[in-house]
């Protein structure tokens, strides 16, 4: 598979993990490959209670963090995910989400470079 068609099926398995985990995918995705990493990036991914939410320091944290507490849980499908398409293995995951742009990014070092 070339580097665009693998970057497609990545995004497009994110999507449908959001949709599915989340109850809500993102308005707009976009995955990048660059060596051993893999840029997962989401736009427009809140709610409109998690928007509400954001607006004060406190509810922007209590966002983020509940955001990332389902990731942590949802972690193991994802690497499936990965592994399923990439057939590498994933040794870390970041992520963050902007609770002032909706966006989140996800950075998913693997176990091999897929293209230089």
């Amino acid at each position: 598979m070339v580097k665009g068609q693998l970057e497609d099926e990545i995004t497009k398995a994110m999507i449908q993990w959001e949709r599915d985990y989340m109850g809500r995918g993102p308005d707009e995705a976009k995955t990048d490959i660059l060596r051993n990493m893999i840029i997962v990036t989401l736009r427009g991914v809140l709610s409109k209670a998690e928007q509400h939410l954001a607006r004060d320091k406190d509810g922007a944290a209590l966002v983020k963090k509940l955001r990332q507490q389902l990731v942590e849980q949802g972690r193991q499908e994802i690497e499936m995910i990965v592994n399923k398409i990439t057939s590498a293995k994933v040794i870390s995951l970041h992520t963050d989400i902007s609770t002032k742009t909706g966006e989140r990014v996800f950075i998913l070092v693997i176990d091999k470079n897929l293209y230089n």
